[in-house]
């Protein structure tokens, strides 16, 4: 288990608390999956629970669960809507790992032959984008 402690401040608790506008695709009693404002390919969305977790190394196992079966149902839908060669799950747990938020969440990326990921660069995706990147989405779930 880590021993940092979970912070209700970070952003993905403000946007399971709607004080930060997210493009969902699906929700449920447990967990939420949206639109990567920073996306690595077009498609790009995140898995998380709504349970408060800091990652992997502190959640409770019934919450994982519930997590990696939505986290499936979301990789089949995104491999459908971008026509996708395959789907790239990744999950970061501390900062040596790469995690910068601190609320456990599931990376789900269509992923083309020959094609590279963007690097998460820090520049936002139009929202109009990811408007339409969610609505593909949504029509294969």
């Amino acid at each position: 288990m880590t021993s940092a402690s979970y912070d209700n401040n970070n952003i993905f608790a403000k946007i399971l608390r709607g004080e930060i506008p997210s493009h969902r695709i699906y929700e449920d009693n447990d967990t939420i999956a949206f639109m990567d404002v920073m996306p690595q390919a077009p498609g790009h969305v995140l898995v998380l629970p709504k349970a408060p977790s800091r990652n992997l190394l502190d959640a409770d196992p019934v919450v994982l669960a519930k997590t990696i079966l939505v986290v499936q149902k979301i990789a089949n839908a995104v491999k459908e809507a971008f026509d996708a060669d395959g789907v790239f799950v990744c999950q970061f747990n501390e900062p040596a790992a790469g995690q910068t938020v601190f609320h456990l969440h599931f990376h789900v990326i269509p992923r083309y032959e020959g094609t590279a990921l963007r690097p998460h660069s820090g520049r936002m995706e139009d929202n109009a984008v990811l408007a339409a990147h969610a609505e593909k989405i949504m029509a294969e779930l």
